[in-house]
């Protein structure tokens, strides 16, 4: 009698039946991060965190990866940035910059995205909403509170963490956030469709 094989909880369970597999996703995982932070570009007024498509591919990768993978993915993404691979926004690497607190919020974003969609989070499209909307407020809290103690700014005001480091990003993550969870639920259905899943 053949055992049935366990349902996936997130997308990548899928195709991940093997190290190499997996290694491949999480390194697809973290190059996936390093492309989008190639698209950035600052607020005129704002010349301390940049625009970029990271916060989308992070929430997206823990989604469809699960935590551990989404990680593992984040932690490949940040060292290999640290050590000098040109893949942080606008093809920078180091530690140094303002900024930096938003990939170390990354990592821990992509652990709670990923158990949350371990747990279901990701079928429909007003769970996966809930679980961005989670996710990015974890990379703001760790990113909003680097920036304040790096620059040596106030929380609130004018030139604050709040100002320089989440207010001038809600609306663009909103719209990033609707896109994601729209992807989420549309992959699932689509496995559904080939047999590949429940």
């Amino acid at each position: 009698m053949a055992l049935a094989s366990p349902a996936p909880r997130v997308l990548a369970d899928v195709v991940s039946q093997s190290w190499i597999r997996n290694v491949a996703l999480v390194v697809g995982g973290a190059a996936f991060v390093g492309v989008s932070a190639q698209i950035a570009f600052y607020l005129p007024w704002n010349a301390a965190v940049p625009l970029t498509l990271q916060t989308f591919a992070v929430v997206l990768t823990g989604a469809a990866l699960g935590s551990a993978r989404g990680v593992l993915a984040m932690l490949v993404y940040a060292v290999a940035g640290v050590i000098g691979v040109p893949w942080f926004a606008e093809a920078s690497s180091g530690y140094a910059a303002p900024s930096f607190g938003y990939i170390v919020g990354f990592i821990l974003a992509a652990l709670v995205v990923g158990k949350l969609a371990e747990h279901g989070a990701s079928r429909t499209f007003l769970r996966s909403v809930g679980l961005m909307v989670i996710g990015n407020l974890t990379i703001y809290a760790v990113g909003a509170t680097w920036l304040k103690f790096n620059l040596d700014i106030p929380w609130i005001g004018a030139e604050s963490a709040w100002a320089y480091g989440v207010k001038d990003f809600l609306v663009g993550d909103l719209i990033k956030i609707a896109v994601a969870a729209s992807l989420l639920p549309f992959a699932w259905s689509g496995l559904k469709k080939a047999g590949l899943t429940e």
